[in-house]
């Protein structure tokens, strides 16, 4: 595992004229940005002070955003901590920060590419796959759901009934 940027959440805005920022969360929710008492931004760190639910997510302050512009400046930056600092997960929980880049083969043993997203649009987990290329164009890519893969050390298996 390597100790890759993770992204938390995403500022979408200045709250207020105080300096908050309005916040888009990819995690768990308000709660589990409280754990983080700083965020990497950009080669910098913002330091946590207060966070609570707001529209589209949450509101943030921040000792280093002092008045709206400044928040405003920030809008569309990412919120990332170290992989490292994420909390240890179950048997058959995973990020979806480990799996981009995993290789892939299906169930015959047949190369597939490599996971370049991880979806979910409201029944499940989805992996999104990218073929290698061919001739300088781009391998096509599709999608499979994520109860047919198989996940282990050296990369995923998916069953080849869904692999295009």
């Amino acid at each position: 595992m390597t100790d890759k940027p993770v992204t938390l959440a995403v500022i979408i805005g200045a709250h207020g004229v105080a300096g908050e920022v309005r916040l888009k969360l990819f995690g768990e929710g308000v709660e589990s940005l409280k754990s983080y008492k700083g965020f990497d931004v950009a080669g910098r760190t913002l330091t946590l002070k207060s966070v609570r639910p707001g529209p589209n997510g949450a509101v943030a302050r921040f000792a280093e955003i002092g008045d709206r512009s400044a928040a405003e400046a920030l809008r569309g930056t990412e919120l990332t901590v170290p992989r490292s600092a994420l909390p240890e997960l179950g048997e058959g929980e995973y990020y979806h920060a480990d799996l981009i880049g995993l290789p892939c083969t299906s169930s015959t043993g047949e190369a597939l590419g490599e996971i370049v997203a991880v979806e979910n649009f409201g029944a499940g987990d989805i992996v999104e796959v990218q073929r290698p290329s061919v001739d300088d164009k781009p391998g096509k890519r599709f999608m499979a759901p994520m109860h047919v893969v198989t996940l282990s050390e050296d990369g995923a298996v998916i069953d080849a009934a869904f692999a295009e």
